[in-house]
């Protein structure tokens, strides 16, 4: 399962987060111009790829915190704090005070979106030393290396179990005890539960709407958005069925982080009834026309994936380029540039060639305030 670690600012914070079993993201400062800036439709992107069983952790002052697992109130995990707490406005405390689901106080009316969760086992107050964690399984970790200037971040299934492992061996004396654990508060949990329904949910409709020009989204980051949504929640479409899906992802060489190259989606999924990955997904998203560029960024991409992940079998791989349109002469390039030639096996060793890379036009639907796909070829 995947994992998620949120910075907290203060040991108030942890307390009452593990607890509580609530989380919930606040927006710095809800943009002047009443349209989200890239960050904010980056966090509701996150949200939307949270699903029930997926691990919670907490970092503070150097340290990681867990061990929680993300449970489902009522029909989700994940909630808006107040219904349309995803449109970009400013709100009135005394308006919204009796629907907020979190922290009921005037400073938390920009915490837009919450998260739920139990202990799993116990959430242990001995909390885990950054450096202890990276070194415990080094080759694991790969976006808890590059965590830097963001409210929290996913981890895959190798990483958390990575996480898990080192956090569970240092608390091991207290697995069967609540000596070094934090107490639950249910009440929290309870009041949730009874106010939650369908104007809490957290999609991407509003966050398209506010950036669309007709038929074309201005922000990519709202795209991402759109398309995880998409996949989360199984809508049919071109991507098909991914059991893991998260966004910017870390491609390149560790180096300084502002200049990391990221996927905008990446995921994967498992044979069916084991947990072994068959195939991994990337996708690459351009709010405007593909272009040759577009396509030379994207095999870069897939050879990454190829080398980090499915170790020179380019058959696990499944790229995608979405645009909001695509030229003839990219068409052209990109049949003509998207093959790799590799070899599986060894005796015999096997000659294929790889062509995966499947181009998709976006539209977006104001009516229905989604996005519609077509596969160009």
């Amino acid at each position: 399962m995947a994992g998620y670690i949120f910075n907290l600012d203060s040991e108030e914070s942890l307390v009452y987060c593990v607890e509580n079993g609530i989380y919930g993201t606040k927006f710095k400062k809800v943009p002047d111009n009443k349209i989200w800036r890239k960050e904010h439709e980056g966090t509701f992107a996150d949200y939307l790829s949270m699903k029930e069983e997926d691990n919670i952790y907490f970092f503070r002052d150097r340290m990681i915190y867990g061990i929680g697992e993300l449970i489902n109130i009522g029909h989700d995990c994940k909630y808006l704090n107040f219904p349309n707490a995803d449109l970009p406005f400013p709100v009135d405390f005394s308006d919204i005070k009796d629907s907020m689901l979190m922290n009921q106080t005037p400073h938390n009316v920009n915490t837009r979106c919450i998260c739920t969760f139990h202990p799993s086992p116990h959430f242990f107050k001995r909390g885990i030393d950054m450096d202890d964690v990276l070194s415990s399984k080094p080759s694991s970790f790969r976006m808890l290396r590059a965590y830097w200037k963001t409210s929290f971040i996913k981890i895959d299934d190798e990483e958390n179990k990575a996480l898990k492992d080192i956090i569970l061996k240092r608390n091991e004396e207290y697995i069967d005890q609540r000596e070094g654990a934090f107490h639950s508060i249910i009440d929290t949990i309870f009041n949730i539960k009874q106010k939650v329904n369908g104007n809490y949910s957290i999609t991407s409709e509003n966050l398209l709407s506010l950036c669309s020009d007709g038929k074309v989204i201005n922000h990519e980051m709202a795209i991402e958005a759109g398309i995880i949504d998409v996949i989360s929640q199984g809508t049919p479409s071109p991507f098909g069925s991914w059991d893991y899906v998260s966004r910017q992802v870390v491609a390149s060489p560790f180096k300084p982080i502002d200049y990391m190259d990221r996927m905008d989606v990446f995921g994967y999924k498992f044979i069916n009834g084991f947990d072994t990955i068959s195939k991994y997904l990337i996708i690459e998203i351009k709010k405007g026309p593909g272009t040759s560029d577009a396509i030379d960024q994207i095999m870069k991409y897939v050879d990454w994936v190829n080398q980090e992940y499915s170790y020179g079998d380019y058959s696990m791989v499944n790229a995608f380029l979405v645009c909001s349109g695509f030229s003839k002469e990219v068409i052209e390039y990109k049949n003509k540039v998207c093959k790799r030639n590799y070899i599986k096996g060894r005796r015999p060793a096997i000659s294929d060639e790889w062509s995966n890379v499947r181009l998709i036009k976006y539209e977006f639907d104001s009516s229905e305030k989604k996005l519609r796909f077509d596969e160009i070829k």
